[in-house]
């Protein structure tokens, strides 16, 4: 290395520093939608990669049914239930112990029933849950809304989404 060129580098060190610093406190990364991003992007992607194995188009974020979605979760903070909104839409539920659980790990526990599901029969394995993945899959089901909360008490972690046009119909296949 030339005299030069290691002055060079030793006046961007300082630059460097500040701009990587200037990054990393940038309240911006910190703020509420991009959280919301963030976890939009972690309940989809294992939805939308299911789908994608079926040739299905992905699923959209749909800012309604997260609102519904927050909603929902947020009345079941005090309790941690695992009971259904019994509102218009499809929905999923998720509920995990202890405070560590991410939407990408719910997201993959529903898809993860896929190996339940039985396309030629319409049925899930005997004792087997598969309706979670279903209801992804759904070739109707256009639009995807969804929440995390932290139960109060250590209670857990309770997730949701909602889905537009919703599925599982008895007596109908999902794709």
């Amino acid at each position: 290395m030339t005299h030069s060129t290691h002055s060079l580098n030793l006046l961007l060190l300082p630059t460097i520093a500040l701009l990587f610093l200037l990054l990393l406190l940038s309240p911006a990364q910190a703020t509420p939608h991009r959280k919301r991003r963030g976890l939009a992007k972690q309940f989809m992607g294992p939805q939308n990669a299911a789908r994608s194995i079926l040739r299905m188009r992905p699923l959209v974020w749909d800012p309604k049914l997260a609102r519904y979605a927050r909603w929902y979760a947020n009345q079941r903070r005090y309790d941690c239930a695992l009971k259904h909104s019994n509102g218009p839409y499809g929905e999923n539920i998720f509920w995990g112990s202890g405070s560590g659980w991410t939407a990408a790990e719910a997201a993959v526990a529903w898809v993860g029933e896929r190996k339940y599901y039985d396309h030629g029969s319409n049925t899930c394995a005997g004792g087997e849950q598969c309706g979670h993945y279903t209801q992804i899959v759904w070739k109707e089901t256009r639009r995807v809304g969804c929440a995390r909360v932290n139960c109060y008490g250590g209670k857990g972690v309770f997730m949701t989404c909602n889905y537009d046009p919703p599925g599982n119909y008895i007596g109908e296949r999902p794709y």
